[in-house]
């Protein structure tokens, strides 16, 4: 354990070394406040609730996430720091996972400071603070997901661009396969079984679902067996790129 919050430690204060930590993280409050006040309709609706907040969260991590993720592995195999960090006494899991917790407490530390929007809702109604609360889990566990896979794809792959875009359209598959567009389709395709497990897997369902207070157990088992399943892909590719 110690050696995984070293491992979290200097990633994560390797974020804000550089630019691309306060630039991802004005990118996504601008995007966030436009999006909301703009074409969610915040003020026109007259609720006193973050649902036109917490809709577009999936949108906004299918472009940022990916491009915060690309960096994770891609980086250290083009520069070759791969073979100095792999021959460390730092076993592959440690590094995996010290690598993704990093990143994942950056992305919360950017959805974190969405607080005004809390704030103002509360100014301006009386909100269900428990059901934003819950849709605020969720995102985070979302954008655990999200840069789940995109830390696998970044692992396959020495360039950060084929990362990037591999990452997103995972994501998107992820994201698209719960929605009406894609549905119709299967449900007119594939025997209704089939279509509602393919469905259960849309990133959206579940999301929405905890967006309207409903932060089930299947929802919390879904989002982390996603987390694991690409974590362990990561950790394959690393062990891969190592016997190389």
């Amino acid at each position: 354990m110690q050696t995984i919050v070293t491992i979290f430690r200097r990633e994560l204060a390797a974020y804000f070394t550089t630019p691309v930590a306060y630039v991802f993280i004005v990118i996504f409050l601008v995007l966030a406040g436009a999006l909301t006040y703009y074409l969610g309709g915040f003020f026109e609706r007259g609720q006193a609730d973050l649902e036109p907040f917490f809709t577009f969260h999936p949108w906004l991590y299918l472009f940022l996430i990916p491009a915060l993720s690309m960096r994770l592995w891609a980086e250290e195999r083009k520069t070759g720091s791969i073979e100095l960090l792999l021959s460390l006494p730092v076993t592959i899991w440690q590094a995996v996972l010290g690598k993704f917790l990093a990143a994942w407490a950056f992305t919360a530390i950017a959805l974190g400071l969405t607080f005004p929007f809390w704030l103002t809702v509360n100014a301006l109604g009386s909100p269900d603070n428990g059901v934003i609360l819950a849709s605020y889990i969720g995102s985070l566990l979302m954008a655990g997901a999200f840069l789940a896979i995109g830390a696998a794809c970044s692992a396959l792959t020495k360039n950060q661009v084929i990362a990037f875009v591999l990452s997103a359209a995972l994501c998107f598959a992820f994201i698209v396969t719960g929605t009406p567009v894609v549905l119709g389709p299967l449900k007119a395709a594939l025997p209704a079984a089939l279509a509602a497990t393919l469905a259960s897997l849309s990133f959206l369902a579940h999301f929405i679902d905890i967006t309207r207070g409903q932060l089930g157990l299947s929802d919390l088992v879904y989002f982390v067996s996603v987390i694991a399943l690409f974590l362990g892909i990561n950790a394959w590719a690393v062990e891969l790129k190592k016997a190389d």
